[in-house]
């Protein structure tokens, strides 16, 4: 009898460089009977609800599709509910085993347990690829989990780290199974949603990831650690996006990156700690499961909140009257993502200076970012807000004037998403509520009127924030 097996990709959506790939390939190479078969599933939830993280990653899906078709691989595409999607397809045809890239976050285990279920005959075989280390390989002496990120990152760092996996795709071109499922429903889902759309993304491809890798590492890389923080700056990788949805691997990246890493390149070496964030938060929430939902220091499991929904649909909006605070917001609204000290900068400001519940701008992010991963951004949203592993100390509050002189001296990046700001002499810029009436009009920016006065006073608010987290709060 033949062998079927199922490759079922999830978050790593590409042609190369995958572990389950090559482990599927590895099996094939086993027995010549052995044929498979590539699929995807689509949760219902996540196609009936429209944003542009879903955005994006569909239309990733898409392409990769499209991808597929063209070395000659058909991706089937089902929708539904999980169990019953694998139920459906041991009915449509007998598989002995499914391959998959494991996913470590609390949701996609209880997915994985349900797909189990619905595919009881079969073996499912789990392979670590999104992250460098899984959440069991880096461990303290006594095997327990790390809390703090640099005596984790100090035995990440020790850690062999795998090298790209050589994949023979003509090997696996000639042992697929065609026309093995019916997949209209799921197929013609996808294309509709991706035509309902609001924002068509471009550079979606598998090979647009591959050159923003090239780009980065032969020259900006050198210069990340000095201007990664600078808002006006393309100094960041740009590579989250392609991470988030598995067109590009880590250890693509870390191969492209070693000869500067070798050379002890400052700028290489700051990015991949930042690397190593990811799979330090990858195992908070592995060890936290609810890290989305409840602060990790108990202390902080009962602040009084000021659920003030004037207040959050400010920050949403870009309303706040603190211009570095509203660009930022307007780049994530506008483009789908935000820069890094941006997200610090706007995560502080909601947590304590409207003193508004940390969750629900990790939601917000959840819904806005392409890069969306839920694991780093709850853990970045906790750290900002002080309650979470290795956070910021609650007495430690941004000042957005501050941050703003800092990271954005200039005023360029505040200028580019806040035209109406354009004039402003640069004096004033980051405190434009203190120009004079003449000024005001002399920058065709009339405070109250043109641009918000601020909605609260920094100052007083990090009074109270401080006061909220000693529980000294009215």
């Amino acid at each position: 009898m033949t062998e079927t097996a199922v490759l079922w990709f999830r978050r790593d959506l590409r042609l190369i460089d995958s572990h389950a790939m090559y482990a599927l390939e590895q099996w094939l190479q086993e027995d010549d009977s052995r044929k498979w078969i590539a699929f995807f599933h689509i949760e219902e939830k996540r196609i009936e609800d429209p944003c542009p993280h879903h955005d994006y990653f569909f239309q990733n899906l898409e392409a990769f599709s499209n991808e597929c078709k063209e070395k000659n691989i058909r991706l089937y595409i089902k929708v539904g509910e999980i169990g019953q999607v694998f139920e459906s397809l041991g009915k449509e045809k007998e598989i002995s085993a499914v391959f998959f890239n494991e996913d470590e976050v609390p949701h996609a285990v209880k997915r994985d347990e349900k797909a189990r279920k619905g595919l009881s005959n079969a073996v499912f075989y789990p392979f670590k690829d999104a992250h460098f280390h899984a959440s069991d390989e880096v461990l303290k002496k006594d095997e327990s989990y790390y809390e703090v990120f640099t005596p984790y990152y100090r035995n990440w760092f020790k850690k062999q780290k795998d090298k790209p996996f050589q994949i023979d795709i003509d090997f696996l071109i000639s042992r697929q199974i065609n026309k093995a499922f019916t997949d209209k429903e799921g197929r013609d889902s996808l294309i509709n949603y991706n035509k309902k759309a609001e924002t068509k993304w471009e550079k979606v491809q598998e090979q647009d990831a591959l050159d923003r890798l090239d780009a980065f590492a032969d020259d900006p890389v050198e210069y990340y650690e000095k201007e990664r923080d600078i808002l006006a700056e393309d100094g960041t990788s740009r590579l989250s996006a392609y991470l988030k949805t598995g067109r590009i691997s880590v250890r693509t990246i870390y191969q492209a990156l070693l000869p500067k890493l070798e050379e002890d390149d400052k700028g290489a070496g700051t990015f991949l700690s930042e690397l190593a964030w990811r799979d330090f938060y990858n195992m908070i929430h592995v060890s936290h499961p609810d890290l989305k939902n409840k602060e990790l220091k108990e202390a902080y499991q009962s602040l009084n909140w000021e659920n003030n929904k004037s207040n959050l649909n400010k920050w949403k909006n870009a309303e706040t009257g603190y211009p570095v605070v509203d660009a930022c917001m307007i780049q994530l609204n506008e483009t789908g993502w935000m820069h890094n000290r941006g997200r610090m900068i706007t995560a502080s400001f909601l947590v304590k200076d409207f003193l508004e519940d940390w969750r629900e701008g990790e939601q917000y992010f959840g819904r806005r970012l392409i890069d969306y991963d839920p694991s780093s951004n709850a853990g970045g949203w906790q750290w900002a807000a002080s309650t979470g592993s290795d956070a910021v100390p609650y007495f430690r509050v941004f000042s957005p004037i501050r941050q703003s002189q800092r990271f954005d001296e200039k005023g360029e990046f505040i200028k580019k998403y806040l035209p109406v700001l354009k004039d402003v002499p640069e004096r004033f810029i980051h405190e434009p509520w203190k120009m004079s009436e003449e000024e005001q009009e002399k920058a065709s920016c009339i405070i109250g009127k043109d641009y918000p006065e601020p909605a609260v006073d920094h100052s007083i608010q990090r009074k109270r924030a401080i006061a909220m987290f000693k529980g000294e709060d009215e």
